[in-house]
């Protein structure tokens, strides 16, 4: 008979491990497991914002899925556009733009999310987000392109408008994005004699009346007061009302100068889960506290892009947050759980309790919250960056970042523009590629094609 065949889809933080838990718990001849992700390694995402200010390079914090010599899953370089549920059968776009009918008999679905956008005109031909390494990169490059031809240029109002940037989100992506690029352009420009230091200005906004409110009002306003007195004007209750190629006009009638306009304004399940035709929850595949989805056998979610429910803290209709702790921890449940019913054995639910938050501002500032605990400045720095370490994959990762934030220590900032997708459209889409996923219909013929 052939091998059950394991299908996941996604290689973030809940997909790579389940799949390094299936490859531990099955026999080579128990199952045939194939990853399916565009990229083949687990990107860190809580460290993009350092890979954005240069603090830490590109590949530290992108780890290998080929390192080691003993994983045996095959990977797919490609994006899950598709899912027809009853066929089993799942419709994969390679990275060469071919479509594969890729059929499955167990299917794990961690596609993660994308950055949530809104109708607002404008917004997605001259925003850039935040999510993926791509973007960190090209933002480095942008911002630092932004003080050479400001520096270059006579013209006041080119300067002007260089020499402004534009946050949208006041999460912890947003926050920490404003607060290590705020510190790279403050160093920076001690290099351009030419500029005046004062031009730069830096806007973080947020609809939201606070800033993190999930760390509470007294750390919210530390942090808030840590960026205020560096310079960053906080604008709260305030969002976009349209963007253009020079400007951005705010919702409380200011217009704003501006070449860049980064945008984390929060996060929205993978399009992949609007093609499988079931029930969601907030625009997160509901499941089951077993992860699995109501009436498909051997078909799992977790992850961003799922409502798992938070047993943990005991509330009707609560939900586990889109954050890495729990996509890890789910990971491995939905691994076991896989192998249970291979096996025939019964399903054990996720329960896992929140132990804390930490947000890096850079330099010697954070503000952090292990298990309740407050912290502030350079006691916070260090459960911050102590989290992120140990929670890095390998080896090897962690001797590059901690290299990297060493060489920064001692070193300093250095202001190098690589050139990366120079001359060329840099919009959100370009980066997730939001607009390449199939419609149910469109499913729907290509495996009856199949």
């Amino acid at each position: 008979m052939d091998r059950p065949r394991i299908l996941v889809v996604g290689a973030g933080f809940a997909g790579v491990g389940c799949v390094r838990r299936l490859e531990r718990g099955l026999s080579p001849g128990e199952a045939d497991i194939t990853l399916v992700t565009p990229f083949a390694y687990q990107l860190y995402l809580p460290l993009l914002p350092q890979v954005a200010s240069g603090v830490l390079t590109p590949q530290s914090i992108a780890v290998s899925l080929r390192r080691s010599s003993r994983y045996r899953t095959r990977i797919i370089p490609g994006g899950a556009i598709g899912v027809d549920l009853k066929a089993k059968v799942c419709v994969v776009r390679t990275i060469t733009g071919e479509l594969v009918n890729e059929r499955y008999d167990y299917l794990v679905l961690a596609p993660g999310s994308v950055t949530r956008t809104f109708d607002i005109p404008g917004l997605t031909d001259h925003a850039i987000g935040m999510k993926t390494l791509s973007e960190a990169a090209y933002v480095r490059d942008h911002v630092i392109a932004q003080l050479d031809l400001a520096d270059a240029s006579d013209d006041p109002a080119e300067r002007a408008s260089r020499l402004q940037f534009v946050v949208v989100g006041g999460g912890y992506a947003g926050t920490e994005t404003a607060a290590c690029l705020q510190l790279l352009t403050r160093n920076a420009v001690k290099r351009y004699p030419r500029l005046d230091p004062k031009l730069i200005k830096w806007h973080l906004i947020d609809i939201a009346p606070k800033l993190m409110p999930e760390l509470g009002d007294k750390l919210g306003a530390s942090a808030q007061e840590v960026l205020r007195k560096r310079g960053v004007e906080i604008s709260l209750g305030v969002s976009i009302e349209k963007a253009g190629p020079e400007e951005v006009t705010f919702t409380d009638g200011r217009v704003i100068p501006t070449r860049t306009l980064i945008w984390t304004a929060g996060v929205a399940a993978s399009p992949l889960i609007g093609t499988l035709g079931a029930e969601t929850v907030r625009g997160r595949l509901a499941v089951t506290p077993e992860m699995s989805l109501p009436g498909h056998d051997g078909v799992f979610a977790l992850g961003d892009a799922a409502a798992v429910p938070d047993l943990a803290k005991g509330e009707d209709g609560a939900i586990c947050p889109p954050t890495a702790q729990h996509a890890m921890r789910q990971g491995k449940v939905v691994a076991d759980n896989v192998i249970a019913t291979l096996r025939g054995l019964p399903a054990k639910p996720y329960k896992h309790k929140d132990m804390g938050l930490v947000v890096d501002l850079g330099g010697t500032d954070a503000v952090s919250k292990p298990l309740g605990i407050e912290l502030r400045g350079i006691p916070a720095q260090a459960v911050a960056r102590g989290y992120h370490w140990s929670a890095l994959r390998t080896n090897v990762a962690k001797v590059r970042v901690l290299t990297n934030w060493t060489l920064n220590a001692v070193a300093g900032d250095d202001f190098v523009r690589t050139g990366f997708q120079y001359r060329r459209p840099a919009r959100m889409k370009d980066f997730e590629y939001t607009d390449t996923y199939l419609t149910p219909e469109q499913v729907a013929r290509q495996v009856k094609g199949d």
